[in-house]
């Protein structure tokens, strides 16, 4: 596995654990949550390079996307 590879996983686990948290959502719905957005799929691209920015700071994406509907950027 590269670097990249397990940062985006950690990550990912990262995301699906705080909106179960803070959202109560269950896993299943969490994971569909994190693997449907836009947000994953910047993530995905290395070119961004938002798989090593912290949790925090990519949940912030991530939450705007969920209420605005889309990423918001700025």
């Amino acid at each position: 596995m590269s670097r990249e590879s397990f940062m985006i996983e950690d990550l990912v686990k990262d995301l699906v654990l705080k909106l179960m948290e803070e959202q109560k959502m269950s896993m299943t719905a969490a994971l569909d949550t994190v693997y449907n957005s836009d947000t994953y799929e910047k993530v995905l691209d290395l070119e961004t390079g938002l798989f090593a920015q912290s949790t925090a700071y990519v949940y912030s994406i991530f939450q705007r996307e969920l209420k605005e509907g889309k990423i918001v950027e700025g």
